[in-house]
């Protein structure tokens, strides 16, 4: 199955998702799925992404494992992000009152996937 199929199972099976994206750890999307956008998500993302290399920073100096996931909430937007391979990042944009449970567990369900189609 390609990325873009994994992308688009993960957004049609979670109530609310609106895109989903494969980020590389500098920011630049590998792969995309966006449903409907009213806000520049690809901005979004990549503006999360130089968040997450803090965090990531952050949780080595603690050395408390390896970063899997990281959730943002909005006034108007919930953000999945987990981690797939070394460098990479997989991003769930949903709507405020999507299924974030839903979507934590697809982004696990699919990471190894995403992860092998990457390799």
């Amino acid at each position: 199955m390609s990325l873009k199929e994994i992308l688009n199972g993960i957004v049609g099976s979670v109530d609310g998702a609106i895109a989903a994206f494969i980020m590389a750890g500098d920011g630049i999307p590998v792969e995309q799925c966006i449903l409907e956008s009213s806000f520049e998500l690809q901005s979004l993302a990549v503006e999360y992404t130089a968040v997450i290399k803090e965090i990531r920073r952050t949780v080595d100096i603690l050395k408390v494992g390896e970063l899997e996931e990281v959730g943002i909430s909005t006034g108007a937007l919930s953000v999945l992000i987990r981690t797939v391979g070394e460098d990479l990042l997989a991003v769930l944009i949903l709507k405020k009152n999507g299924n974030s449970g839903m979507g934590r567990y697809q982004l696990r369900l699919n990471s190894d996937s995403m992860a092998r189609e990457l390799a």
